[in-house]
């Protein structure tokens, strides 16, 4: 019953994720069937979506590597306070 659920969910989404034929003609050729709404108006648009995507995509690169291998070894580091409580 789960499984058929979570099908159903996820097929359901893909339906309402897929952009309208309206919008579908106002998009670029890189962008057609997969946003809704006005296309981007000039090239700074994906330069500014550019940028924001690479600052994602280091934040999550440097956050996943310091959750991993935080490399810090002094003993009277303040995580120190909190893991000998």
């Amino acid at each position: 019953m789960k499984k058929a659920f979570l099908l159903a969910v996820f097929v359901l989404m893909g339906f309402f994720a897929a952009a309208c034929p309206v919008c579908d003609q106002r998009q670029p050729k890189l962008l057609q069937g997969i946003a809704h709404g006005a296309g981007p108006e000039s090239n700074w648009d994906y330069l500014i979506v550019s940028v924001a995507a690479i600052i994602v995509i280091l934040t999550l690169f440097f956050s996943a590597k310091m959750l991993i291998k935080p490399g810090e070894k002094s003993d009277n580091h303040i995580k120190r306070l909190i893991i000998n409580i």
